[in-house]
């Protein structure tokens, strides 16, 4: 996918990757102001990433605003700020046909299904050993940390 940029006298297409971002990688970008996972949604929100969501991943999210898992980094309504930001700048894809790729933790399952109803180049998750152990393996589709998917795609 790509979009059109308009920067000075000239437009121009970039490429936009379509990821999943897995809940895990949210809830640490909103915790910490540095690190690979906040730099992973400053470019979903800013386009460089399309951030794919379905119901599942949605309702995880919006499940994890009011839970104590934040710290002091962040008030509940910078969060729903965040979250309205991205569901403004993503994509959200509804899925139709169940896989099932016999992860360790069967609520992962909807991760695979959104990210290949959606044709995301990658899954990203700090939970790469289990998310990725998966039985089904399906075309270039990648399960990788924040830091991996920052150097993919610089």
């Amino acid at each position: 996918m790509s979009r059109l940029v308009r920067e000075s006298d000239s437009t121009y297409a970039v490429n936009v990757v379509p990821v999943v971002i897995d809940t895990n990688v949210f809830v640490a970008a909103l915790r910490s102001a540095g690190g690979a996972s906040r730099q992973v949604l400053r470019r979903a929100l800013s386009g460089n990433f399309q951030a794919l969501f379905g119901n599942a991943l949605w309702l995880e999210y919006n499940d994890l605003l009011g839970r104590p898992v934040w710290g002091d980094a962040t008030s509940l309504a910078e969060r729903e700020q965040v979250l309205a930001a991205l569901a403004h700048r993503g994509r959200r894809v509804s899925v139709y046909f169940g896989w099932r790729p016999n992860l360790p933790d069967e609520g992962d399952n909807h991760l695979f299904e959104l990210a290949l109803a959606g044709n995301a180049a990658a899954i990203i998750t700090h939970n790469v050993r289990d998310v990725g152990r998966g039985e089904l393996k399906l075309g270039a589709l990648r399960v990788m940390t924040p830091a991996e998917a920052l150097k993919e795609w610089p």
